[in-house]
């Protein structure tokens, strides 16, 4: 005698079908939970293969345009720490300022490097609390650099 789940009518395809089903459900679970990158070069909780970061460039001295996004994240929400990261950059033997905050319940980071001489690299970074990335509020915290270096 022989026991299946869904009955003595023939139907043993349903336990393997839900079975699969079920593997490839527990699959993309784990594939959309991971630990993902941030621009000040440590990890965090998220969702990865999104876009969570803006970059953008200024003619302006890497000090001020840093002191603009320190004053942006304090303004929106809580600046948390700032760091300088060393040789960490596209450039060698280059150094890099990363100030990193809370605004709106959302983990923000902007990192600011020198790209050249006159020219001044920065990635703004956002996560929510859930892992996902918020990539309006990363675009709205650069405009706010680039509106503060304007004054």
């Amino acid at each position: 005698m022989t026991f299946v789940l869904d009955g003595w009518d023939g139907f043993d395809w349903i336990a393997v079908m839900k079975t699969k089903f079920a593997a490839v459900v527990l699959g993309l679970v784990v594939l959309a939970a991971g630990c993902v990158g941030t621009v000040s070069g440590s990890k965090t909780a998220g969702v990865p293969f999104v876009n969570d970061t803006i970059e953008a460039r200024y003619e302006r001295p890497m000090d001020e345009v840093f002191k603009a996004a320190k004053e942006v994240i304090s303004f929106n929400g809580t600046l948390l720490s700032e760091s300088t990261l060393h040789g960490q950059t596209n450039a060698v033997n280059s150094i890099a300022k990363v100030a990193q905050g809370k605004v709106n319940q959302c983990k923000v980071w902007v990192r600011v490097e020198q790209a050249d001489p006159r020219i001044t690299a920065v990635f703004v970074q956002t996560r929510t609390s859930g892992g996902g990335a918020d990539i309006q509020l990363a675009a709205e915290i650069d405009k706010q650099i680039a509106l503060r270096l304007v004054r």
